[in-house]
C-alpha cells in the first residue's frame, strides 16, 4: 500500500483532522508503542499499520 493510499483511507474514515490527531498522538502497543507517524517514519509497512489503526478502532471489514 503506498503512503498516499493510506492517508486517502485514513482520511476516508476518520476525517482529515482526526485522522491527522490519530496518526500524531494515539500510540498502539501493536505497533511497538509507537504513533502511526512513528511507524510509518521507523519504515513499518503501511498495510501492517493500516491493520492494527483498523483493528483498535473497529474499521469494518469492508473498508479494510
Amino acid at each position: 500500500m503506498r503512503f498516499t493510499h493510506f492517508w486517502q483511507r485514513m482520511d476516508e474514515e476518520f476525517g482529515p483532522i482526526r485522522a491527522a490527531a490519530l496518526a500524531k498522538d494515539h500510540v498502539f502497543a501493536e505497533l511497538g508503542g509507537r504513533t502511526v507517524d512513528d511507524a510509518l517514519e521507523a519504515g513499518l509497512d503501511t498495510k501492517r499499520v493500516w491493520s492494527v489503526v483498523c483493528t483498535a478502532f473497529d474499521v469494518p471489514p469492508d473498508r479494510r
